[in-house]
């Protein structure tokens, strides 16, 4: 049985490696390293082991890897097309598992992966199992569990309340699966607890199943003061102005985040999964009531 002590992380100050960060600290299963780039700023609990490598570079980041039985990837935008570097290091180090920055929607349907902000998400994969072909011994995990929830909701992303006009995608009725950043931590941390169960496949998380009409109902419900003006729009327009804005040499966050609302909104994308992992990982779900404060606590900031 192969058992996971050592632990690293590639991009661990961000949104998501953060709380991933904390889950394994915490969990008190593993030796935690963060791999952080020589132009990094970011301060780390002394709790775990601090690396500064260069992510451009094999060479660099396989002198990173020695020792570690998994890596975790969370890079963002700007890292997600350098993963092939992270995989080819972690082969040559010896690591025994990889998970790449997924950690979203359902990659597996095919509508969401031929979706074009995903691309460089589908070339790794390609990469991994080509890699994997050539030198067997690695092994991978992919996470998906839909958008993150409490982000979303912070951040309007799911449903902008800041104004108290939300944008409804198409009726608003598409029930989709949304995951807690907390979550998302425990369950890397199952993963890493479970190598054969989650080995070389899609593992599938979720805290909810919920669509954008009950959210803004429970927004209403949790600020009846605040006039509510919600906006109807199609995720059909949404997907052509993104195409548009491609078509003209634009890689910014609204064309992208376009697409990725169409993979949440749109349908036939899969965003309510059939299945989930939940009990191998441990993960205990969210509440109606746990939205309601989450959307409170949105609201008295401001949001």
């Amino acid at each position: 049985m192969v058992e996971i002590k050592n632990v690293a992380i590639v991009g661990g100050s961000g949104a998501l490696g953060e709380p991933i960060t904390k889950a394994l600290v915490e969990s008190g299963k593993f030796n935690v390293t963060v791999i952080k780039r020589p132009s990094s700023k970011a301060s780390f609990p002394a709790s775990v082991k601090v690396v500064t490598a260069d992510t451009s570079s094999v060479e660099s980041i396989t002198a990173a890897f020695k020792g570690q039985d998994a890596v975790v990837s969370t890079v963002g935008n700007e890292g997600l097309q350098g993963q092939h570097v992270l995989i080819d290091a972690a082969i040559a180090a010896g690591v025994k598992r990889f998970l790449p920055s997924e950690f979203g929607v359902d990659l597996a349907n095919p509508k969401v992966a031929a979706l074009p902000v995903f691309a460089h998400k589908i070339a790794t994969q390609k990469h991994l199992q080509e890699a994997l072909a050539a030198k067997p011994g690695l092994t991978y995990t992919c996470v998906s569990n839909g958008p993150f929830l409490d982000w979303g909701l912070s951040n309007g992303f799911l449903l902008d309340t800041k104004e108290g006009k939300p944008k409804i995608y198409d009726d608003g009725k598409t029930v989709f699966s949304a995951t807690t950043l907390a979550s998302v931590g425990q369950a890397v941390v199952g993963i890493l607890s479970h190598y054969e169960e989650t080995k070389n496949r899609f593992v599938y998380v979720r805290d909810i199943d919920i669509s954008q009409k009950r959210l803004l109902e429970i927004a209403q419900k949790a600020a009846p003061e605040k006039k509510w003006k919600p906006v109807n729009v199609s995720t059909v327009d949404v997907e052509k102005s993104s195409n548009e804005g491609l078509a003209r040499g634009e890689f910014t966050f609204p064309v992208m985040a376009g697409f990725i609302l169409v993979g949440i909104f749109g349908e036939d994308y899969g965003s309510k999964f059939k299945k989930d992992d939940n009990a191998l990982l441990g993960i205990t779900g969210k509440t109606e009531a746990d939205v309601e404060a989450i959307l409170k606590t949105s609201l008295a900031g401001g949001n």
